[in-house]
């Protein structure tokens, strides 16, 4: 099984944390692009805008979020076997900018990708 982590961008970098995969459509509020050591910007596998907005982080919302997610998620299987492929040969860390640490599209996204 690949080791697949969720981690908020603004905890500091580790070692341990394999391929850096910021997956929020938005770049972090007050996060400088050179302190962040993000390898890779997944904006294209970030909630559209339109839910993003209707889900505002309202954790009342989650469980509809999840399933509205997942089928955004569908229509990117390259992306995401991209993501498995490169889990299988590193540790990949999910990083998203949200304060709830249960309640975040990082921890769909990386339901999903266990799923594959």
């Amino acid at each position: 099984m690949p080791e697949i982590r969720c981690k908020r961008v603004y905890e500091p970098p580790e070692p341990s944390d394999g391929l850096r995969v910021l997956v929020d459509r938005l770049w972090p509020r007050g996060l400088r692009r050179e302190s962040a050591q993000i390898d890779v910007w997944a904006r294209d596998l970030a909630p559209s805008d339109e839910l993003r907005k209707w889900f505002a982080h309202d954790p009342s919302h989650f469980a509809d979020f999840r399933r509205r997610y997942r089928t955004e998620l569908r229509k990117r299987p390259d992306e995401l076997l991209g993501l498995v492929n490169e889990a299988g040969k590193r540790p990949l860390s999910l990083l998203y900018a949200a304060r709830d640490e249960a309640h975040n599209n990082a921890v769909v996204l990386e339901e999903v990708l266990r799923s594959l």
